[in-house]
């Protein structure tokens, strides 16, 4: 058992070091802006958005993840801007991303439009030094890993309507270096890509009911491709629920409740399908939006994306 525990730690660390990741979001579909600053402003409504995210419960130093933003579209232009930060704590380390995004949009049809956006983003990163091994406390390498600050810059592309969507992006295009020993990067933040589709589908003969097949796929050199497929319903434009699936890594459960015209809520839980799944309890995440809509406060037309 603890040399099983003790080689996992080690695979972990080692995947950490070497091929460092975006934070990860089970219900991206409602934090998509995170990924693609394209998305900015186009749900038509000022929408405040704060997540929180606790991965693989019962495992020291696992992941830990707290998200805010906001984005709206701006009066009488096609332009839309957000704001968001990103916390994401991962064993000795801390990292803060403060990000802006900017969209421009042009309708392309009557029902589809195409979006272009950037984000600017500034990183800071932590590590503290006591939370290694007592060995390595001392070893001056380490001492410049406080308060790290680390700008970069992204883009992407989002195609949609009211019932479909397909965006790429890529969020941050400068790879960044923590700490290089002998010109070898051990702590590298490296470039994510990403692929995301959506579809709504409705059945109005069998009452108010929406269903929306949905994918993400992430890419980063280093780690193996990341793919997530997700199935969820909508009733009555109030009760969401649906399940997800993380190729070759986890399993998902996911509801959500539109509470009024301005706030939902959704929960998500993931269990793991690796032998990973033996050292922890799974992983819960949180969220809670509000908008603000133009047309006295209502929403004339619900989104499911």
């Amino acid at each position: 058992m603890r040399t099983k525990l003790f080689s996992f730690v080690l695979m972990f660390t080692t995947i950490v070091s070497y091929a460092q990741q975006d934070a990860q979001f089970t219900q991206y579909m409602y934090n998509t802006i995170n990924i693609n600053p394209a998305y900015a402003g186009s749900r038509g409504a000022l929408s405040i958005f704060g997540l929180y995210r606790t991965q693989w419960v019962g495992l020291d130093g696992a992941p830990e993840t707290s998200s805010f933003s906001i984005n709206t579209p701006l009066n009488n232009s096609n332009l839309g801007l957000g704001v968001s930060l990103v916390n994401d704590k991962i064993g000795p380390s801390n990292e803060n991303n403060f990000s802006v995004d900017l969209s421009y949009t042009i309708p392309t049809s009557a029902n589809f439009k195409l979006s272009f956006g950037i984000k600017a983003t500034g990183n800071l990163f932590n590590l503290d030094v006591n939370k290694l091994n007592p060995a390595d406390q001392g070893d001056p390498q380490f001492q410049n890993l406080s308060n790290v600050f680390k700008p970069n810059i992204g883009a992407g592309v989002y195609f949609h309507s009211d019932k479909a969507y397909i965006g790429l992006s890529i969020p941050n295009f400068i790879e960044t270096n923590r700490y290089n020993d002998n010109d070898i990067a051990i702590y590298k933040d490296k470039i994510n890509y990403y692929l995301m589709a959506g579809y709504v589908f409705e059945f109005d003969r069998y009452g108010d009911v929406k269903f929306k097949p949905a994918l993400l796929t992430k890419m980063v050199e280093g780690a193996p491709l990341q793919v997530d497929v997700s199935a969820n319903f909508m009733f009555i434009n109030k009760f969401t629920i649906g399940v997800a699936y993380r190729w070759n890594a986890a399993l998902s459960a996911l509801v959500g409740f539109q509470v009024s015209d301005g706030l939902y809520i959704g929960y998500g839980y993931d269990r793991e399908t690796t032998n990973l799944n033996n050292y922890n309890s799974g992983s819960h995440e949180i969220f809670l939006r509000y908008e603000f809509f133009k047309n006295n406060g209502k929403m004339t037309t619900p989104r499911f994306f």
